[in-house]
């Protein structure tokens, strides 16, 4: 890797290097480097770009780094990924893609990531999105994920975009079965005319399954913001949704969290807050010494933290 994909690969993946476990790096449309376990196995697919990741039941303290990285302008690309975790896992797989773009034209990574998560399984991922360079060419980023949990299964996942993505339309759908849970935390931070739009779908369908889904922004400049959450409650379940945004500039952000009740036992909650920074919350940190530029970062650093 040259120094842009290093510094890319630090950004989306706090990696210095070769990492210990399983991975798979992805540069510019190639593969470029790939890790297997006595537990864990990649597999290249025949039929269309991208990995099936399989790890074996009871799997336990592993990780699987996935990172995705484009320094080539103009490249476009579609990638799926199937990740098959077995029985009593406890893993971590950590994933994202940073584009540097110093051309005229769009650069684009889409990538399609379906979980198959195995009874009692427990998994945390990681994606981080990541843009720089000094070129005309936008930065897209279009990520979907498909969950699927079985009986007792655990899925949390903490995804970030606070910097460079042009553009980003994020997709996640998931269904669960007894017992299940699902856990997301969303970060996004937009700038400059930035857009960003997450939808999320979740299908409880198991007894006594459960999903808690909390979106964080900040939206600067002239840049927009859409949030779209919807959780069906199928049987005896709970559900909690909730977008918390702040608006800085000229941001515009559009919030629609939703839930539909199709069982009496169904227990389903939704949130949604947007406004600017309180002036008061600045003035006390000026008096501490710093300057209003710097009261600002502090308080978004906290609120994305």
């Amino acid at each position: 890797m040259d120094a842009i994909q290093k510094e890319l690969l630090l950004q989306i993946a706090d990696l210095h290097g070769v990492p210990a476990g399983a991975y798979n790096f992805r540069i510019n449309g190639e593969g470029a480097g790939r890790n297997t376990t006595e537990h864990i196995d990649i597999v290249t697919k025949t039929d269309k770009p991208g990995i099936d990741i399989i790890i074996k039941p009871g799997t336990k303290h592993e990780s699987v780094h996935i990172p995705v990285i484009l320094s080539q302008t103009g490249l476009k690309e579609v990638v799926y990924n199937d990740f098959y975790i077995g029985e009593d896992c406890d893993v971590t797989i950590v994933a994202g893609c940073g584009i540097h773009n110093a051309g005229d034209e769009a650069s684009q990574h889409d990538g399609i990531h379906t979980f198959h998560v195995g009874k009692n399984a427990k998994v945390k991922y990681v994606e981080k999105h990541y843009g720089e360079g000094d070129g005309k060419g936008e930065r897209l980023l279009n990520p979907q994920t498909i969950v699927h949990i079985d009986e007792g299964g655990r899925l949390e996942m903490d995804t970030v975009q606070i910097k460079g993505v042009d553009s980003t339309v994020r997709v996640t759908k998931a269904d669960l079965k007894d017992g299940a849970n699902l856990v997301i935390r969303e970060k996004i931070m937009t700038h400059g005319k930035q857009y960003a739009k997450t939808d999320f779908t979740v299908d409880l369908n198991g007894v006594d399954c459960g999903a808690d889904v909390v979106s964080r922004s900040v939206a600067k400049g002239e840049s927009r913001q859409e949030f779209f959450s919807m959780i069906n409650g199928n049987n005896k379940c709970t559900g909690h949704t909730e977008c918390d945004a702040i608006l800085m500039d000229d941001g515009r952000v559009v919030a629609t969290p939703s839930l539909a009740a199709n069982s009496l036992d169904a227990s389903l909650i939704h949130e949604a807050a947007i406004g600017k920074i309180a002036g008061d919350q600045i003035i006390k940190l000026m008096t501490l010494g710093l300057t209003e530029e710097e009261a600002e970062q502090q308080i978004i650093s906290g609120f994305l933290k």
